[in-house]
């Protein structure tokens, strides 16, 4: 299996090369070759269905006992035996809860398993890496929690000063370990996703600190979320069903997409924004079109530039990468894309439905679902259950991913239900430990000096 970029100007290369470099040399973002068709016989064991799905993208760069000892390794930090367990909560409607890692958030499904991953091949060869990251919330204590003890790797997180959460913020600047590092950019989150990017196309700079990343720029954070929507089908019987994904970067949505591509019997996939609807809007007019980013109660979600949708549009230009890079940069100089009709029609029209969701309408969804089934939800599933509200079809499965633990959100859910949903045991002196962070502006010259001074050198 090899990897090429979506802009069509990077070398085709190998698994663990895609996994360490993280962007393409082109800015693009990398993509096997083509969708592994699922094997007929699947394992439903939570971690050995990983090691299968991730044998398939691996390209034999590693082994099948390695992979399948660090999916054991990975998983063996969930605090729930199925790891992702499904749970009903009206008639044809489920709840997927991605929650039960360590830091109750669904990126902890990828990111522990990347994190295991990083390490053996740094170690095979004896290599050392910086990785840098953007955030909107849980990406980077995930990432954090999964190299935390990784002896080969530095890491360096972004995240928007004063929008993340309380619970979120502390997840990684309690962090005691002295490989990381925390920055408080005075900005948004596409403000330090582009900051991010900018160290990356500045070569000279990447090759010298030997930068990585474990946003879902990385293929191995999508392969490994691919795996959850297959087991969601599986355990329910392997009949046509829907997913309703809140979404921000596009990273998770694409994941399930994949797997249709690779024989998963998905049947659509609703796609829910809160306030900052760029993607319901482009799924309703055929056109992207950037806004400012609004402050939300799904914080997560505060996004305007996705990411991952990337992948998407490089698959409806026929793997034309250098189409697909003509029209990323007039969307970097207009703030709009557009795509054709005939595109619309062929993979989005029957595939993608969108809905949004404000605050006042989430607030609703969590109440309701605390009044009626007698459960917490966090406000980025609330996002998710509404989409499904409003875009589910009469008679139609729908599995909605619950993303993160009610109590990364206490403010929200006490608003919304006026309880106070506790922290895990593990988690439960979170707000007595000491906080280390750095703040810096919006500049990338300052961030680039701090991330030189903690870094890799080569």
């Amino acid at each position: 299996m090899k990897y090429e970029s979506t802009r069509g100007a990077s070398p085709t290369i190998g698994f663990t090369d895609a996994m360490l470099a993280g962007l393409a040399t082109d800015g693009g973002l990398y993509v096997p070759k083509s969708w592994a068709p699922l094997p007929a016989e699947r394992s439903s064991n939570y971690a050995s269905l990983a090691a299968e799905i991730v044998s398939l993208y691996a390209g034999g760069e590693l082994s099948e006992d390695e992979i399948r000892r660090l999916c054991d390794q990975a998983y063996s930090t969930f605090r729930h035996g199925a790891v992702v367990p499904l749970v009903q909560y009206d008639q044809d409607a489920w709840l997927l809860e991605l929650f039960h890692g360590p830091t109750l958030a669904f990126k902890d499904v990828a990111l522990q398993l990347l994190g295991q991953m990083f390490d053996l091949v740094l170690a095979k060869k004896s290599q050392r890496l910086t990785i840098v990251g953007a955030t909107s919330g849980d990406t980077g204590s995930a990432a954090i929690d999964g190299v935390r003890n990784c002896s080969n790797i530095d890491i360096v997180i972004l995240y928007p000063r004063g929008r993340v959460s309380d619970v979120q913020r502390r997840q990684m600047t309690t962090v005691e370990s002295a490989n990381v590092h925390t920055v408080a950019i005075d900005g948004t989150f596409d403000d330090c996703q582009d900051l991010v990017k900018a160290m990356f196309n500045d070569a000279p700079f990447r090759e010298r600190h030997n930068l990585s990343a474990v946003n879902s720029i990385n293929w191995v954070r999508v392969m490994a979320q691919v795996v959850y929507y297959i087991h969601a089908c599986d355990s329910l019987g392997g009949q046509p069903i829907s997913f309703s994904v809140p979404t921000g970067n596009f990273g998770n949505v694409l994941a399930g997409w994949i797997a249709k591509q690779m024989g998963a019997p998905i049947d659509r996939l609703i796609v829910g924004s809160n306030s900052n609807d760029i993607l319901t809007r482009f799924f309703d007019t055929q056109k992207m079109t950037a806004t400012s980013v609004t402050p939300t109660l799904s914080p997560s979600m505060d996004i305007q530039v996705s990411s991952n949708f990337e992948r998407l549009l490089f698959e409806m230009n026929n793997r034309d990468g250098g189409a697909t890079a003509e029209q990323l940069a007039r969307f970097r100089q207009t703030g709009t894309l557009a795509v054709e009709p005939d595109q619309y029609a062929k993979w989005i029209a029957p595939v993608f439905a969108a809905a949004s969701v404000d605050d006042a309408g989430t607030l609703d969804v969590m109440a309701r679902m605390h009044k009626e089934c007698n459960m917490l939800v966090d406000p980025h599933t609330a996002v998710g259950i509404g989409a499904t509200e409003k875009c589910r079809r009469e008679g139609e499965t729908v599995v909605t991913l619950a993303t993160a633990h009610p109590a990364k959100f206490p403010d929200a859910v006490r608003k919304a239900t006026g309880e106070h949903p506790q922290l895990p045991d593990h988690l439960a002196d979170l707000f007595q430990l000491p906080e280390r962070t750095v703040q810096l502006p919006n500049d990338l010259a300052a961030v680039q000096s701090f991330v030189a001074s903690v870094g890799t050198s080569g």
